[in-house]
């Protein structure tokens, strides 16, 4: 019933920044939570950064906190990830996520396609 769909991946070179969105169909977008995930080659899907139904309440992991910063316009049925200070190791597919609650696991309901950042330096 919600379909992601994510954009603005790209290169970039180290100490740059992008700004990913995620835009999702449906006037039910507003009751989710949404969360990105990246995932680099051989490696393991992990969480990023979430932010809840109204968008008042956020939550990041460790490695990107003060570089990234997660936000939601509900009325553009948009979620978008600024990332700021990139580094090497923030290159991966990134995936936008939307489910009942905030949650670091993949136990989301709706996962969009990927969008891929490389840093380069």
């Amino acid at each position: 019933q919600v379909q992601l769909v994510e954009s603005g991946g790209g290169l970039v070179q180290a100490g740059g920044s992008l700004r990913l969105s995620c835009a999702a169909s449906g006037q039910t977008f507003r009751t989710y939570a949404v969360a990105w995930f990246r995932q680099a080659p051989g490696k393991e899907r992990e969480f990023v950064a979430a932010i809840n139904r109204s968008g008042g309440s956020t939550y990041y992991s460790d490695s990107v906190k003060g570089r990234f910063t997660i936000s939601r316009d509900n009325a553009k049925n948009t979620v978008y990830l600024q990332m700021n200070s990139l580094k090497p190791e923030d290159t991966a597919v990134y995936y936008c996520a939307a489910g009942r609650g905030i949650t670091v696991k993949d136990e989301y309901d709706y996962w969009g396609q990927g969008t891929q950042v490389t840093v380069s330096s």
